[in-house]
């Protein structure tokens, strides 16, 4: 079975669908241990993308603060220097 690349602009929820049918197919049993094998290797693929489209809206909550007006304004992050 050919490896199938997740495309990193993948949204986070059609990733977490993906994620959650290959979990289904592998508990199912009914697949040869190649398949289970290749299924194993998109689904860790899979949650590494989730995982990172995660970090990446929680590194955009910290970033939230109230401007002087009470509204909600996004500040940039100071990645190079490991400050978020």
């Amino acid at each position: 079975m050919a490896k199938a690349e997740q495309p990193a602009d993948m949204p986070f929820e059609e990733a977490v669908t993906k994620l959650e049918a290959i979990v289904d197919a592998m508990e199912s049993g009914e697949l040869p241990l190649e398949n289970l094998m290749a299924k194993f290797e998109e689904g860790t693929r899979l949650a590494r993308l989730c995982q990172a489209k995660l970090a990446q809206a929680e590194v955009k909550v910290q970033q939230l603060e109230k401007n002087a007006a009470g509204e909600l304004t996004l500040k940039p992050a100071d990645i190079a220097n490991g400050n978020e």
